[in-house]
Order: structure tokens, then C-alpha cells, then sequence
């Protein structure tokens, strides 16, 4: 069965919107894990706009099933995540103005510091994870670069309607293939929603899909267990 990661920064960001101790992306988390959550997702962008240091040290104590932090390569946030330790990291590209991820990270353009930093927090028991575009050619060099696990940007893909979603899925087809052979871990994300999840759910060798902005905004409504839930429903459809 394909894993839900769920990913709470969007409480954190109504937190930070007035800096209050609420709502608390902990609480939500916890929530989560109840309602049948396999691991819990957080970004630590350098501007800390959203999630904090205390909320990971927090969700590290605390959560039973798995912390994935989303992080860039940034050397004051690598380090964090080496004194932090999660289960996962999933390095991704990241730009201050940038309202969310806007694609894959270059990983052929960022090979120096990818080399440097995935043996750092592999050491560390860490398993790492790069963000990268549905392209075969750069599944394969994640593998030389030494990644244990890939997670195909399916932004694109929601985005897209008709013939050009078609062409975007059948790259994320020719992808999962690649990560597959090269005995890659399969998880994807982005822009993944209740109409379009278990669609990306389906390919063959998913591993996770790592879901949080559909799943917050729909919790607005039916509360964050049902929305959980609903989600999981979903996945185990397929």
C-alpha cells in the first residue's frame, strides 16, 4: 500500500501569519498519526516562514511514525538537520520569494554541495531523498550522487489539464521506472489533491506520496482526521 506523508507547515504558516503559540503544527501532526498518517512532512525554509526549530525538535520527541524534513542545501540548515536527525530529508530547491516549490532541484547544477552534504547526513542515519523533475537522465545520476530515495515533482502534472497532463504523466511513468532499476525509492509530491492522488498513487513501485496542502484546506471543513482519512481512503483504492 502506497504511504501518506502529511505535510503540516500550512498550520504553522496560519501560526506565523500573527505569531501566536496556535494553531500548533504538533497538535495537527498528532492528529494526523491518529487518523492512520504514515509520516509526518516539514519544510525548514531559511526565512522561517512557516515551521520552526521547536516545532522539529517537537515532532522528533513525539511523533511514533516517521519525521521527513524538506530542506535546501543551505549549510546552517544541513547542520540542522544533523543535529535534528529525522528519519528522512528530501532536499529541495528553494528561493525566498517563491510562494511554494517551484520544481525539482537542479541537482547537476548543485552536484558539489550534493556530494558534500548526502554523505554528512547519511552518517548520520539519515535517509536522503532529492526532489527532483519526472526525468529519467536525472533519476539516474540521484543514484550516482548517492540518494536512497527520489520524489518526483507532481506539480506540473496537477497543474496541467488534457493532452499535456498526459505527456507530463507518461514522463513521471518513465521515471518511476528509471528510480525502480537504479533500486531507488520511489515517493512523490506536490500540488497533489483528492482528484488526482491516487492516480500518482497507481504507478507501479510508489512508495509514499507526500500531501499537504489539499489535506489542510480540506480540513477547514471536516476537521483534520476525516481529511486525513479521506485521503488514505483514497490511496488504499488503488
Amino acid at each position: 500500500m502506497v504511504k501518506l506523508g502529511v505535510n503540516v507547515d500550512h498550520v504553522a504558516a496560519i501560526r506565523q501569519s500573527r505569531f501566536t503559540e496556535y494553531p500548533d503544527p504538533v497538535k495537527a501532526a498528532l492528529l494526523c498519526e491518529k487518523a492512520g498518517a504514515d509520516g509526518i512532512t516539514v519544510h525548514l525554509r531559511e526565512d522561517r516562514r512557516h515551521i520552526q526549530e521547536k516545532d522539529c525538535f517537537s515532532l522528533r520527541k513525539l511523533i511514533k511514525t516517521k519525521l521527513n524534513l524538506e530542506m535546501s542545501l543551505n549549510p546552517e540548515i544541513v547542520e540542522f538537520a544533523k543535529r535534528l536527525k529525522p528519519d528522512d530529508v528530501c532536499i529541495v530547491p528553494e528561493k525566498r520569494k517563491e510562494l511554494t516549490t517551484e520544481g525539482g532541484l537542479d541537482i547537476f547544477k548543485y552536484e558539489k554541495k550534493l556530494r558534500e552534504a548526502i554523505p554528512q547526513l547519511k552518517k548520520r542515519g539519515i535517509r536522503v531523498s532529492l526532489f527532483v523533475e519526472p526525468n529519467a537522465e536525472t533519476v539516474v545520476f540521484a543514484k550516482k550522487l548517492g540518494a536512497d530515495c527520489v520524489e518526483l515533482h507532481t506539480g506540473k502534472f496537477s497543474d496541467l489539464t488534457g493532452k499535456k497532463r498526459e505527456a507530463e504523466f507518461r514522463l513521471i511513468l518513465a521515471a518511476a521506472k528509471e528510480a525502480a532499476k537504479n533500486g531507488l525509492i520511489l515517493n512523490a509530491g506536490h500540488g497533489l489533491n483528492y482528484e488526482n492522488a491516487s492516480r500518482i498513487a497507481g504507478i507501479r513501485g510508489m512508495n509514499e506520496l507526500n500531501i499537504g496542502h489539499s489535506i489542510i484546506a480540506y480540513s477547514i471543513f471536516v476537521g483534520i482526521e476525516k481529511a486525513v482519512r479521506e485521503m488514505k481512503k483514497l490511496l488504499r483504492q488503488r
